[in-house]
């Protein structure tokens, strides 16, 4: 670096350094700016053919019967459930591209940061998945308990369908957030103290208003043991005494005769008593 004699000249050495800074950084932005032109549109050109690959494999048809097009309507996305897996796939390329245009600008604390959030997107979608696979399963699970129920006209078949819809949902967002990992450890805490919370409900439910309904139930078991041991006795007594009966000697039909030892019927002759 020259030496500095008087004031215009370390101005002139200042523009000269930062001309020299700006021409030598225009190729890193040049490419910065052509990689994320062409990764822009190659992401948009693949999130179409994503988008047409799920309408063809009528993936809003599988999304509406789990609920999770309900919940992306309710969410206001102006698009079905195909078109915001497809904007996610968009979205996941245009990150690895921002990662190599960062890179190629020479700024790697921007690109550590970037592919971080990569290494977390898959994590987002296996917990997408849960959810999809958590909202079928709660659907079909709820018709099979609001049919059983309707049939053998036990309590409101309603009420037990939603609550066994909710609770298998419930299982699915827990499943997804330990995923993602968001509040892990708080989210199993409530979990843990949400299911204690239920079975001391229904312990006490059962145990406060089902008394007697448990006493009956419980009576009803002891009386139809009884009765069957009862019963088991009489059969054993009425087997006894027909064996008795077959092993007595000299025993047969009524009116038979006795046999004499030679063989020879012996008659015998009954005569009527006078009567005073």
């Amino acid at each position: 670096m020259p030496a500095v004699h008087s004031w215009g000249s370390a101005i002139q050495s200042s523009v000269a350094s930062g001309f020299a800074i700006l021409l030598s950084g225009i190729p890193k932005i040049i490419g910065f700016l052509l990689i994320l032109i062409i990764g822009w549109i190659i992401a948009s050109l693949i999130a179409a053919i994503v988008d047409r690959l799920l309408h063809a494999v009528k993936f809003n048809d599988v999304a509406e019967r789990s609920g999770v097009a309900g919940f992306v309507r309710d969410m206001g996305v102006n698009t079905d459930s195909s078109g915001v897996l497809s904007t996610i796939v968009k979205w996941f390329i245009r990150l690895i591209v921002l990662v190599a245009a960062f890179d190629a600008l020479g700024l790697p604390t921007v690109s550590h940061v970037l592919n971080s959030f990569l290494l977390w997107i898959p994590n987002l979608v296996v917990a997408l998945v849960v959810l999809v696979i958590g909202g079928l399963i709660a659907k079909a699970l709820s018709a099979v308990v609001r049919g059983a129920t309707a049939e053998s006209g036990l309590g409101n078949p309603n009420l037990l369908a939603t609550l066994t819809k909710w609770t298998v949902w419930g299982f699915a967002f827990i499943v997804a957030l330990n995923q993602i990992g968001i509040a892990a450890t708080l989210v199993d805490t409530l979990f843990m103290g949400f299911v204690g919370a239920m079975a001391l409900a229904f312990g006490l439910a059962f145990g406060l208003g089902g008394r007697e309904t448990a006493s009956r139930i419980v009576q009803g078991w002891y009386q139809q043991s009884q009765q069957a041991q009862m019963q088991q006795a009489a059969q054993a007594a009425v087997q006894q005494t027909q064996l008795q009966g077959n092993e007595m000697p000299g025993t047969g039909p009524a009116g038979a005769q006795p046999a004499a030892p030679d063989g020879r019927t012996v008659q015998i002759e009954t005569r009527p008593t006078n009567q005073p």
